[in-house]
């Protein structure tokens, strides 16, 4: 059999294993848990319900909100078949965070601002800002080679990412922090919020385009370009996933590397080095095998955290707002999930059409940040208020922890 003649017998085999999913079929369920819902995220719902391959049925999470092919805050299970563009681009975004010895007492008298400044020198912030140095001293070099390690194993190809190693350690920008916070108590945690980089974008930007072009190459017929997916049995679906794997573990140990430089940071603040009491480190955008109302499905949750009963999660607030330790309920409707933070209001656009440097500075008072405009649209009225998406959360997670913020740091 020649070359052309195997490409040929792949490709009908991917054809029929598609044409299977072409058979009538019943919609399934759209199930909100959202007190305040826009028209376009339940319509986004109600499209992705309709492809054949979703199981048992999609749930929006209390901060759900409109997105690019699905809504941000959106969990669903998918039967042979996962959808790139519903995971996100931002693959295994997610949170960190560390409790500490510290109290409020043992920050009373200290400037912040110098702590604020020790983080900005330590952890590149915003887009396009990576380490200098190819390689990387300690934990990150280690972290590096097993990320090197796991490409080389399974395959996974990133010659579209050659800077992928000093990527590793930083922040972004956007929605992206880095916080000091007190509890209940008064007790002093560390907490950020990051994911896969640059690196993890062009893996989900690269497998976004294969489906789109094999949904034209089969003449799949799908409402929305943006949910175009890959069919589990074809090459396409198990390059992806492996690639899926690695950034979802890019994305936890990105966290890991900056907390461990936060913590570095705030030992020499305090003069002491930091006790971590407690850590948890959780994704809110990724896929992965779970089960679900007796099938093994596809789980995507992009925007929301596995609240399966008994696990740790974390919902940050917006900017200037509370945020929360929580531990879920393992509620079955929610697909065990629960949101991922306060979800937008606004686009960044209205937001900084109906906010100023000066409304930003008043929803700030008492915490340290670095004011300026660059930050505009993500002041916390751009956002769902967060203490409502935690009541419409109820049946899904217990509040362990209510967080509030004494330090911002934030890239553009």
């Amino acid at each position: 059999m020649t070359r052309k003649d195997r490409g040929n017998r792949k490709s009908r085999r991917g054809a029929n294993y598609l044409n299977r999913h072409l058979k009538p079929h019943q919609p399934k369920d759209v199930v909100s848990f959202a007190s305040e819902l826009e028209e376009s995220t339940l319509e986004q719902a109600q499209q992705l319900a309709k492809l054949p391959f979703i199981y048992p049925h999609v749930a929006l999470m209390p901060d759900a909100h409109t997105g690019l092919g699905s809504s941000v805050g959106t969990v669903f299970g998918t039967i042979d078949a996962v959808i790139p563009a519903a995971v996100g681009v931002d693959i295994g975004c997610g949170m960190i965070a560390v409790r500490t010895q510290f109290t409020a007492t043992d920050l009373a008298g200290k400037d912040l601002t110098q702590l604020r400044d020790a983080i900005e020198a330590a952890i590149p912030l915003s887009p396009g800002n990576y380490n200098k140095d190819w390689i990387l001293p300690g934990s990150a070099d280690t972290r590096c080679r097993e990320l090197a390690k796991l490409a080389e194993e399974t395959g996974v190809d990133l010659s579209h990412s050659p800077k992928w190693r000093q990527q590793l350690g930083s922040l972004g920008g956007g929605n992206h922090f880095i916080e000091l916070c007190l509890d209940e108590t008064d007790t002093v945690w560390m907490f950020l919020h990051s994911g896969s980089r640059g690196v993890g974008n062009k893996i989900a930007q690269k497998h976004i385009a294969i489906a789109k072009k094999l949904m034209a190459k089969w003449w799949i017929p799908i409402e929305n370009n943006d949910l175009a997916y890959l069919v589990q049995g074809t090459p396409e679906f198990g390059s992806y996933i492996k690639d899926l794997h690695w950034a979802q573990r890019f994305a936890f140990l990105n966290r890991e590397e900056m907390m461990d430089r936060f913590s570095t940071c705030l030992s020499e603040f305090m003069g002491t080095d930091v006790e971590e009491v407690e850590r948890i480190n959780c994704h809110h955008n990724y896929t992965q095998r779970e089960e679900h109302a007796g099938h093994t499905v596809w789980l995507t949750r992009k925007g929301a955290v596995n609240a399966d009963e008994g696990r740790l999660a974390l919902i940050p607030g917006s900017m200037g707002t509370a945020s929360y330790v929580v531990e879920g309920k393992g509620n079955a409707q929610s697909l065990h999930s629960a949101p991922h933070g306060a979800g937008r209001r606004y686009s960044r656009t209205e937001a900084r059409r109906r906010f100023t440097v000066e409304d930003l500075a008043s929803r700030m008072t008492g915490i340290v940040y670095r004011p300026g405009e660059a930050w505009i649209d993500e002041i916390p009225d751009a956002y769902k208020d967060i203490d409502q998406v935690m009541a419409d959360s109820r049946d899904l997670v217990e509040i362990k922890h209510k967080l509030r913020q004494v330090m911002n740091v934030k890239g553009t």
